[in-house]
């Protein structure tokens, strides 16, 4: 069931739709109102309508690599693009290049629409979206440039932070707002009420300053539709993002995650970080009180790898599951790059795994996972 494209201007007659969804009450209709109050983030693994991505805009962020980040994003897009219609956001001057860069077409076309952004990392400022049978809703996750302010890490993001709404609109689907501060990389689910997520990322002052664990995963749970979180420690700090956790660990199937294995040569931080979330993951059920099986994926030797740098981000776990296939990256190391394949595979024996290099886009700290985000399909109503 898809929801037809709206202009911008119909944005002003979802006036109710930035409100928090609890502030909606009784402007529902009986029937949509009880919807609401089941919506629930879907797994990524339920049918989409299409995947969002956004074309990279500054050069102030990438410098002189920023066209071959746009190479890796048309790349990127066109492997989706074989298994599901693609909407690319693009500032209106850079509209005409996204739109031939991307042009080469699969089984479905990429669609270019002009909103303002500033960066790739839609999954971060895009919009999370949650669903119940015949209903569909869109979180705006209050980006806030992963709150790094005042830091080396700063880099504009007005655009980003705006884009959520924005996109929402043209796409006439319901805006809410969570009651808390955060990205879609810090939200992995499995579809069933558990969420995984790092305590590095969301319960933090540069997020949500005054607000404790318990506080944090209350409005998770409100937002998202979420009955149980598994928090695992993570690391502040140390990149960009405070460690998310679609970088670490991903559900492949309720009760069944990957877990992200630094390979030869990593920094012994992120190893550490590994043991940690191995032993939380080894000793939690889930929101059906279900036991945990963690399969590893072992990451490549960074000796090998094609890209370097302290920024590079090395981890198969930041894979994207479009309609039928898993879109992964690879990085040179031949025998790591075949046996993520493998694992890949046999985690998700119905899909097609596609391993795509993604060199420029790893080199600034992400990747497939954080250049897209999904739109579900809207369940049956019963």
């Amino acid at each position: 069931m898809d929801v037809p494209r709206t202009t911008r201007r119909r944005l002003l007659q979802y006036g109710a739709a930035a409100l928090p969804l609890a502030a909606l009450g009784t402007a529902l209709p009986s029937t949509a109102r009880a919807a609401s109050d089941a919506l629930r983030m879907p797994a990524e693994t339920d049918l989409h309508v299409r995947t969002y991505m956004a074309w990279p805009a500054l050069s102030s962020v990438w410098g002189g690599k920023l066209e071959a980040v746009r190479g890796d994003i048309a790349d990127v897009a066109y492997a989706i693009s074989r298994f599901e219609p693609v909407v690319m956001l693009a500032r209106p001057g850079q509209a005409a290049d996204a739109r031939y860069r991307c042009g080469r077409g699969a089984r479905h076309a990429v669609d270019v629409i002009e909103i303002p952004v500033d960066d790739l990392w839609i999954r971060d400022f895009g919009p999370t979206f949650v669903v119940a049978p015949g209903a569909l809703a869109g979180v705006d996750t209050r980006f806030n440039g992963w709150g790094k302010t005042g830091t080396p890490y700063a880099q504009p993001y007005a655009d980003d932070a705006a884009a959520a709404g924005i996109l929402l609109g043209e796409y006439g689907v319901r805006r809410t707002v969570a009651g808390f501060v955060g990205e879609g990389g810090s939200l992995e689910t499995d579809g069933e009420g558990t969420l995984l997520a790092t305590v590095s990322s969301l319960v933090n002052a540069n997020r949500n300053p005054g607000m404790n664990q318990d506080q944090v995963e209350q409005a998770l749970k409100q937002a998202l539709g979420i009955d149980k979180v598994l928090w695992v420690p993570g690391l502040a700090g140390q990149d960009i993002t405070d460690c998310h956790i679609d970088c670490l660990a991903r559900f492949t199937a309720p009760g069944k995650v990957i877990l992200d294995r630094p390979g030869a040569g990593a920094d012994h931080k992120w190893v550490a970080v590994y043991e940690e979330t191995k032993q939380v993951l080894e000793s939690a059920t889930d929101a059906r009180g279900r036991r945990l099986a963690v399969t590893e994926l072992p990451g490549p030797d960074r000796r090998l790898i094609r890209g370097g740098g302290a920024e590079f981000l090395s981890s198969y776990t930041n894979y994207y599951t479009p309609n039928g296939a898993v879109i992964a990256p690879q990085f040179g190391d031949g025998y790591a790059d075949g046996l993520a394949y493998t694992i890949l595979q046999a985690a998700y024996p119905d899909r097609q795994v596609l391993q795509i290099g993604i060199d420029a886009i790893a080199g600034g700290g992400g990747g497939i996972h954080c250049a897209t985000q999904s739109h579900p399909a809207v369940p049956p109503a019963a």
